[in-house]
């Protein structure tokens, strides 16, 4: 029979936890959890992540965005927006940012910090291509963050874009996904390139698995280099 102390220390033991030896690199845990989370859809939005920027001004903003896909191999996240936005501002002004993922039913938390830098045309162009047709044309209508006097003047700009791209409506609706819409050209990607990524996975009582990943980003000009991954636990 276990001893009363052995008793208290079992309800510490985690029903999944990061290997003793932490791996090198932690992007391919990173990937395995959010592809868990993306094939089993376990929220409606398992791609969602929290981009935190800092504005020319030096103020804080936040706001949840989409990620599109992960490169493992050079440790690069991308997501797409409007390059007249707030946060596009923002990562112009200060391109370091931080990446928050939350899986909760999973009990499951990745944080990343980076450097930011636009995507090239040929990478916005291809995702672009692949979106809904509502989507395309919806890029073409909104001049993200900017005030409009009401919803009717929103879909007026819809009607604008139509108009502007000299579309078919018969054609859209005949065709749907496969119509041509070109990229706008305030309309594209944004890759981050981590320095710092954090894994955690929660715990009884708080005393969560915590592991750190830490490399130097170095930009020159539009090339980015970076160092080996350092890496770490963390008391929670």
């Amino acid at each position: 029979m276990s001893s009363p102390l052995d008793q208290v220390l079992s309800r510490f033991a985690l029903t999944q936890s990061l290997p003793e030896e932490l791996p090198v690199d932690p992007f391919p845990t990173f990937v395995e959890w959010y592809t868990h989370a993306v094939t089993h859809k376990i929220q409606p939005n398992p791609n969602a992540m929290t981009l935190c920027t800092v504005d020319p001004d030096g103020g804080p903003s936040s706001r949840i965005v989409l990620c599109r896909n992960i490169d493992a191999a050079r440790g690069v996240i991308h997501f797409y927006t409007n390059y007249t936005s707030r946060k596009s501002k923002a990562m112009l002004a200060h391109p370091r940012v931080s990446l928050q993922f939350h899986w909760d039913t999973l009990d499951r938390q990745v944080r990343i910090e980076g450097l930011s830098q636009q995507a090239s045309a040929a990478q916005s162009d291809a995702y672009f291509a692949a979106r809904p047709w509502e989507s395309r044309l919806g890029a073409w209508s909104s001049d993200q963050s900017q005030p409009i006097t009401g919803r009717q003047a929103l879909i007026d700009k819809v009607r604008w874009a139509i108009e502007h791209l000299k579309l078919d409506p018969a054609e859209i609706i005949a065709k749907g996904n496969a119509v041509h819409i070109p990229r706008p050209p305030h309309w594209g990607g944004w890759n981050i390139t981590a320095e710092r990524v954090e894994l955690w996975l929660g715990g009884t009582g708080r005393v969560h698995d915590r592991a750190v990943w830490t490399r130097a980003i170095v930009q020159t000009g539009e090339t980015v280099h970076w160092t080996e991954w350092a890496r770490t636990r963390l008391q929670p």
